[in-house]
């Protein structure tokens, strides 16, 4: 109802007069603002103890589409399917089937299985990032130190303790350097209120802990840009996801996936500290360790086609597969040995039925034995002992933990970058950065411009006054338009998708709001986007002998600059939706084509069906083209051999439909760019805000039979 409601007001207002619509619109913006400050402000708490998690009958069920039609490849990638068949036969895909376990404080449980078992599934479950599909059922029990968690668990959804999800991609900005990115990770997660000194503190207590001091200096990097290496971006993620708020649950999906063998061990040394020293309960899913890492375990969860091989400490693996008859060979590595044991060998079908059958076993011998795998102390006394064990850590412990300390001691479950301006500032300091150090990008748009200005004005080198001149003049316009477009477009579409990723999984945790973001990205990127039309510009201009008057020249520069922000503007909206950077590359341009069709050059105004007309008035193209023509044409006086011949510029813009008759000018032309740039914007924003992550949340099994 609120959706229906926001976009019937910012509807109304868009057709109000601009003294109406430009002040109620920014009002309504700082209304969304304080609202989703305050929705933040209720979610924090304070700091919170160690944490035991305990998940029993966890299950994850896919229901399957309407048709077989719809029923593409991207559906096997919505689920970790161990059941494919039933998906094309149209049964219900069964994700995770009955699973149970417990997470401990002070302990590094490693989930293990191979290739489609449910091992991201479950640990998704367990850090609430499941997303949300209607299609999707997720039933069970999750507890976090006997509390229920989940809808059942009180009617919110919202978890009561703080976890922090590292995920499997390493996202950042490539430009920052690593103290910078933990620096502003800090500043956004952190209480408003938290001194400089002590911020400045818990961020290099953060690097030493986790191995980054040596290259705090030392900008991130990407595939352009050379950076730090994948191991030392890993342990990045996890710092930022542990400074500043101190979750006592972290979940890691897959931290050694694409590392050496070398970095993948300091990972998981590092995870394991976290456990021993600190009392933080660690989960982490992981795909073939090497020996020295399964050393490195406490507990194991070993799963195959959703269901649970084996829960328990790792030192008893050994003992409960051998007395199941798979004992573990010596001097072999046992995560090796269990993974290619609840393999299903599809080579024949005697093969897999016998994988099946061993898989069944083995399932029903863990269920039978939950004993083992819920058997522990009471509640109170693991929590104790962990906390007991954790060598001071960040106050689960106590005891004097220095630096440590500081990192805990500040709560808030995000949204610690403040109000609207403070956000707006931190955020405006970062995009500057990222744009303004990115010189390998800045570089190739640059020459990219030049290029196209010198080949442009070579073509159509100093045109004259002749009548052939008149169609040179409205190409050079035209191709000037359309380059000039088409470069801000494709930068927009290629960046922004990537850095939707990163500005999902901050928001995600309250760090900010979408319109200081939004607006900051803008504020940073209007002298560096404005500086590459405007050298095209500066060449091709007198190259090409457009109009010679200093005034004429600075209504061109300004009339391609307002293009490119106008273009960018639709790449953003474009980016917003489309769920990939391949999707958005495809749509951006297929858009781009419609405007420069109905541009005015091709097809005239008066000419335009009515049916069509709505996209002659949303055309960048149109609006760019008709506002040079008219600031090239008018005044200029042509050559004339013959009667038919036109004489002067205001001939040809009557031709084109864009004399002043038609109520055309300049200032129209641009007025429209701006018109159609704040409607890309705010509707990006709007798109944005509407598409922030959803996550399923689990339910109590009795909730849904009752």
């Amino acid at each position: 109802m609120h959706t229906v409601l926001e976009l019937a007001s910012g509807v109304a207002l868009w057709a109000s007069p601009p003294q109406v619509k430009i002040p109620a619109l920014a009002a309504l913006g700082v209304i969304r603002a304080l609202r989703s400050r305050a929705r933040v402000k209720r979610q924090a708490r304070p700091r919170e103890a160690a944490v035991e998690l305990r998940w029993t009958d966890v299950s994850m069920t896919l229901a399957p589409k309407n048709t077989k039609a719809n029923k593409t490849a991207s559906d096997r990638e919505e689920s970790e399917d161990h059941s494919s068949q039933s998906k094309w036969e149209g049964r219900p895909t069964r994700i995770l089937d009955g699973v149970s376990g417990v997470a401990k404080p002070g302990r590094l449980l490693a989930i293990m299985g191979p290739s489609g078992s449910g091992k991201t599934s479950l640990l998704n479950t367990l850090a609430m990032q499941v997303p949300a599909n209607k299609r999707l059922t997720l039933v069970g029990a999750l507890t976090a130190n006997g509390g229920a968690v989940g809808r059942g668990g009180g009617g919110s959804g919202v978890a009561t303790h703080r976890t922090a999800y590292v995920q499997q991609e390493d996202v950042f900005y490539s430009q920052l350097t690593v103290e910078e990115t933990l620096t502003m990770a800090a500043k956004l997660r952190m209480a408003a209120g938290t001194s400089r000194a002590d911020r400045d503190t818990a961020v290099s207590a953060m690097l030493n802990r986790l191995g980054l001091a040596h290259v705090r200096d030392s900008r991130v990097g990407d595939k352009k840009t050379r950076g730090i290496s994948g191991g030392e971006k890993k342990r990045l993620s996890l710092a930022c996801e542990l400074v500043g708020h101190s979750p006592a649950v972290v979940c890691a999906d897959e931290p050694t996936s694409g590392l050496d063998s070398f970095q993948a061990q300091r990972v998981m040394e590092s995870l394991r500290e976290l456990a021993r020293e600190e009392g933080r309960t660690v989960v982490c899913s992981i795909h073939q360790p090497r020996g020295s890492i399964v050393a490195l375990f406490d507990d194991v969860l070993l799963m195959a086609g959703g269901r649970v091989i084996y829960m328990g400490p790792m030192s008893d693996a050994a003992a409960w597969f051998s007395a199941r008859g798979h004992p573990i060979p010596t001097n072999c590595n046992p995560a090796e040995f269990l993974i290619d044991l609840v393999s299903v060998d599809t080579s024949s079908a005697a093969a897999e039925a016998a994988s099946r059958a061993r898989l069944k076993a083995l399932a029903d011998a863990c269920a039978e034995a939950a004993a083992t795998v819920a058997s522990s102390a009471p509640l109170g006394a693991n929590i104790t002992k962990a906390t007991a064990t954790s060598g001071g850590g960040n106050g689960v412990g106590g005891g004097d933990g220095g630096g440590d300390d500081m990192i805990a001691s500040f709560g808030g479950g995000g949204g610690g970058g403040g109000g609207v301006l403070k956000q707006f500032a931190l955020l405006l300091q970062r995009s500057w950065r990222q744009v303004s150090r990115d010189s390998a990008t800045n570089s190739v748009r640059l020459a990219t411009s030049l290029n196209s200005a010198f080949v442009f004005g070579s073509i159509f080198w100093r045109m004259g006054r002749s009548q052939t001149s008149i169609q040179d003049r409205m190409g050079l316009l035209q191709v000037s338009v359309i380059n000039a477009a088409m470069a801000a477009l494709m930068k927009t579409l290629t960046a922004f998708t990537k850095e939707k990723v990163i500005v999902d999984r901050e928001r995600a945790s309250g760090a900010y709001t979408m319109f200081p973001y939004l607006a900051a990205k803008l504020t940073a990127e209007l002298p560096v986007g404005a500086f590459f039309p405007l050298a095209f510009g500066l060449v091709v201009y007198p190259m090409a002998g457009l109009h010679p008057t200093l005034g004429r020249f600075a209504k061109f520069c300004a009339l391609i600059t307002l293009e490119s922000f106008t273009s960018s503007a639709i790449g953003l909206c474009v980016s917003s939706v489309a769920p990939s950077t391949e999707a958005a590359v495809a749509m951006g341009p297929a858009i781009m084509v419609l405007f420069i069709v109905f541009g005015g050059y091709y097809v005239n105004a008066d000419n335009v069906p009515v049916c069509f007309k709505w996209i002659n008035k949303c055309s960048v193209i149109k609006w760019a083209f008709q506002g040079l023509c008219i600031n090239e044409f008018e005044g200029l006086e042509f050559e004339v051999t013959k009667a038919s011949d036109q004489w002067n510029g205001a001939q040809v813009l009557d031709r084109l439909s864009f004399s002043a008759a038609h109520g055309n000018s300049v200032g129209t032309a641009a007025t429209q760019q701006v018109n159609v740039a704040a409607f890309c914007y705010l509707s990006t924003l709007y798109l944005l805000e509407k598409s922030s992550p959803k996550f399923q949340f689990i339910d109590e099994v009795a909730a849904l039979t009752s």
